[in-house]
């Protein structure tokens, strides 16, 4: 989180989200806690904030990373048909309409994307080292 508990959120393979103290590893189970929680970083598929990522048709499994950017007002996901999809954040709503961005790769490993929609320029995500 922002302040100056750590908190950390994982998500298991039953595709549930938990949330941690952190060093003491106590688990957090109050909803309305987690609630008020200002992540300082989100690269989760899971949870009310990312309901929008999942199309009509998508299985659990096909959506396998997300990142927001640092102003914390874009998403970006990859997902398993090699698509790396930008939404706005948080999106809320089923069934978002995304642009969908081609991915070059440099010789280093840094990940460039393109993205082609007539929304607002995509702001600059941290390189993804692969």
């Amino acid at each position: 989180s922002k302040f100056s508990v750590v908190i950390s959120k994982v998500s298991t393979g039953s595709y549930k989200r938990q949330v941690y103290e952190v060093p003491s590893g106590k688990q957090l189970v109050d909803q309305a806690v987690i609630d008020r929680i200002t992540w300082a970083t989100w690269t989760s598929v899971l949870g009310d904030e990312v309901i929008g990522i999942w199309s009509r048709h998508a299985e659990k499994a096909d959506v396998n990373c997300a990142c927001v950017s640092h102003s914390g007002i874009n998403l970006v996901t990859g997902d398993d048909f090699g698509m790396v999809k930008l939404f706005d954040f948080p999106c809320p709503e089923k069934f978002v309409r995304t642009c969908f961005c081609i991915v070059t790769t440099s010789t280093v490993g840094i990940i460039v994307l393109y993205c082609f929609c007539r929304r607002r320029m995509m702001e600059v995500f941290p390189p993804l080292n692969l």
